[in-house]
Formats: structure tokens, sequence, C-alpha cells
């Protein structure tokens, strides 16, 4: 991928943020996932971590492999044209430079955009993360979505929950952050407080009670994750539909297969 091309894809997606609708983020997982997305009219690609790690045999929190992380970015990218984002969870280490030297990996293979996230780790530990990080691309443009973990960790409920989120994410932008992720945030009134005390781009992830995306919008959150859902619902499908062929049903079609053809044309145009 060329620098112009990188640029402009950064731009496209961080453009996106600004739109008059949340950008909606179908979360992907491999190079088959992200190029159907792709397919279904997706503007941009979001990986989850947690469907990626399992989608490579590995559990959720930290154990995805750096080569194995870098094999699907490499993947993803070469079936895409639309802008990427890939979630590289707490950076896989504690160590800044080498979360750094990560994500400095990631944008050279093709990635506009990341996810990072403080989760168990204390805020200053994700700043200090996110300035190596600007330091080590050089100007190199990235887009920075700040996760706190906040209501997902229940840390706090109600108000405290708003002003401990908020806290953080006034420490994120300083940093260098471009964007706030906010996941299990779903009280309405709670989410328009948050967008509108911080400056940065609100993200919220799509979980049950969540307010329609009308009123999202009126909130002031700017995009909208699936999170590993779409991944669970794809592999209920797959599991029920297995457990159906192992139990005798061998005559019957899947059902609501998508044709042989519109898959392999995908890949032909791809390779």
């Amino acid at each position: 991928m060329s620098q112009d091309t990188h640029a402009d894809l950064h731009a496209r997606f961080a453009a996106l943020h600004r739109s008059d609708a949340p950008l909606l983020i179908a979360n992907a997982w491999d190079a088959a996932s992200a190029a159907l997305w792709q397919h279904a009219g997706a503007p941009a690609i979001g990986t989850s971590s947690a469907a990626m790690a399992w989608a490579c045999g590995h559990a959720d929190g930290g154990a995805l492999p750096r080569t194995a992380l870098m094999d699907k970015v490499r993947e993803i990218v070469r079936v895409t044209t639309v802008p990427v984002s890939i979630d590289v969870e707490d950076g896989y280490s504690d160590d800044p430079e080498a979360v750094a030297a990560l994500v400095r990996e990631v944008a050279e293979a093709g990635a506009v955009g990341i996810n990072l996230e403080d989760g168990a780790g204390t805020p200053e530990s994700l700043a200090r993360k996110i300035r190596a990080i600007r330091a080590a691309l050089d100007g190199m443009p990235l887009f920075v979505n700040a996760r706190t973990d906040v209501y997902l960790r229940g840390m706090a409920d109600g108000e405290q929950a708003v002003a401990m989120t908020l806290e953080r994410l006034a420490l994120y932008a300083e940093a260098g952050a471009d964007g706030a992720f906010v996941p299990c945030i779903a009280d309405g009134r709670e989410i328009a407080a948050v967008a509108a005390g911080t400056a940065l781009p609100l993200n919220v992830m799509a979980m049950p009670g969540l307010p329609p995306l009308a009123e999202l919008q009126r909130a002031g959150v700017r995009r909208v994750s699936a999170g590993e859902g779409v991944f669970q619902h794809a592999f209920a499908a797959g599991l029920q539909a297995v457990r159906g062929f192992l139990g005798g049903d061998t005559a019957r079609r899947f059902d609501n297969a998508v044709p042989y053809g519109e898959l392999n044309a995908l890949f032909a145009r791809a390779g």
C-alpha cells in the first residue's frame, strides 16, 4: 500500500466519524468476514479482538500471538478497499515502547486505525502507550480509538461512572487519542453526558438496552460497534447446521447459504 493510499484511507475513516449519522462497525475477524461485510456495504472494517482470537484458536484477553495478529491484519487489508481498524486489546504488553512497535507494524501493514484499551491497567499506563505510539509513528496517520472499561468492568455507577469515564478520556485525548470507545454504557442520559463532556467522537457498543440509533445520534454518538456479537451469531448458525448434519440430515442444503459464485467472486477480485 502506498503512503498516499494510506493517508487517503485514514482521511476517509476520520471523516466517517464526522458524518451526520453514526458510523456502524460490523466487526470482522478474518479475510472472509471482512470481504463479506464490505460486500454488504460497510464503509469501514473494524475487528473484534475476541472474535479474532477465537478464529485463531485462542481465548480472548491478550492471548493472541503477535504473529497470528499480523497474519490476520495482512489478510484483511489484502481483501478490502475500505478503511480498516484493528483492535489490539491493550497492545499485548505493559511496555509502551513494545506496544508502539506493534502498532507501527499494524499501520505499516495497511490499517488506518486501532482500538487500544485500558482494561485492568491504569489510565496513566494507557496514556503512556498512546504517547509512545505517536512518537513511533513519526507523523504516519493512524486513528487511535482509546477504549476505557469503566462500564465494562463495573468500576462505578451512574454519575460516578460518567465522571470517571470523562476523566480518563481527557487524559487519553491529551496523550493523542482520536476517538473514545466506552463499551457497555447503555443509559441514554449517561451516553449523552459522556458525549457532551469529551471532544473525542464517542463510540459505543451494541448491546441489550442500548437506545435506538436515532436517539444515539441525538445524544452525540459518532460510532456504534457490533463487537463480538456478529461472530457469535454466525457461529451459532453454523453450530446448529452441523448438529443437524451430524444427526443424519444429509439431504437438506444448509439454510441461508451465500451462493458459491458470489463468495468466490469476492476473493477472485481480491487475489
